[in-house]
């Protein structure tokens, strides 16, 4: 077994509300979670789904090429206060589009996982808006390998089944899950978590936000850390923005695993999975 200390870390999720299309206004939120956050001795802070921006259809294709300033300094924020950070955000793609980009920054400031959304939401029109990303992500880190997802992603579960057969011990999803589908996320989040025998960050947005002619959706919050056994260890309110905090083992993963062989007592040749 190894040293506790070399997978132990300390998670901060930061439950926000995002204000749209003004990312300054965020990331000065974000800032002062982030000291929180360092204060109370985390290795790791997540951040919501588009948590600099959100959905601003407009902001998006209008500025979403000038949104690599707000990553750097994301990244400046990371190596200041010596803390991972994770949530996902615009950024524009080789061929000049915009993609939903989950990020994963170590201490020191570097994108040591990049994740663009492969399955968008077509529901609140992504599809029109975003390009899909077509690859997945897992990143080696001191504490062992995080798989990155988001959001609509928690619906599929052959990604998060990818990422426990890569060795994944833990995965990270930012969220803007809206009512009325809070039962959804409850259940999904904790079946992806006991199915694959993982940790599962779900970091969700609180307040409200106008899609035009798809109208006012309202995000219920809810945020959740869950172990490989499917406890909730974490759970956030559905409506406050708060700033919830807990240390895990990701050994403990490991050591389920070991006891209940659910990946080795797979049968794959007879699922005729396509």
């Amino acid at each position: 077994m190894p040293e506790s200390s070399a997978t132990r870390l300390t998670i901060a999720i930061a439950q926000i509300k995002v204000t749209c299309g003004q990312p300054e206004v965020n990331l000065a939120k974000a800032e002062t979670l982030i000291a929180k956050a360092v204060l109370r001795g985390s290795d790791l802070i997540c951040f919501p789904e588009m948590w600099t921006t959100g959905f601003d259809w407009s902001y998006l294709a209008e500025k979403a090429g000038e949104h690599e300033v707000v990553i750097k300094r994301i990244a400046q924020l990371a190596r200041r206060h010596r803390i991972w950070i994770n949530g996902s955000l615009p950024s524009v793609t080789e061929e000049g589009r915009v993609a939903n980009t989950s990020i994963l920054f170590n201490a020191e400031g570097e994108r040591v996982g990049t994740y663009c959304k492969v399955h968008l939401f077509s529901l609140l029109q992504e599809d029109r808006h975003l390009a899909a990303g077509g690859s997945l992500t897992v990143v080696d880190t001191p504490w062992g390998k995080i798989g990155l997802s988001i959001c609509y992603d928690i619906r599929f579960p052959e990604l998060f089944r990818s990422y426990a057969l890569q060795g994944a011990r833990l995965v990270l999803c930012p969220a803007a899950f809206p009512h009325p589908r809070l039962d959804h996320w409850q259940v999904l989040s904790r079946a992806r978590a006991i199915e694959n025998q993982m940790f599962l960050v779900g970091v969700n947005r609180v307040g409200s936000e106008d899609f035009g002619p798809d109208g006012v959706v309202r995000y219920f919050g809810n945020s959740v850390l869950i172990d490989p056994w499917g406890k909730l260890l974490l759970e956030a309110s559905e409506t406050e923005e708060e700033l919830l905090t807990a240390s895990i083992d990701l050994y403990d993963a490991d050591e389920l695993r070991l006891q209940m062989r659910v990946l080795d007592d797979r049968r794959p040749e007879l699922y005729g999975l396509f």
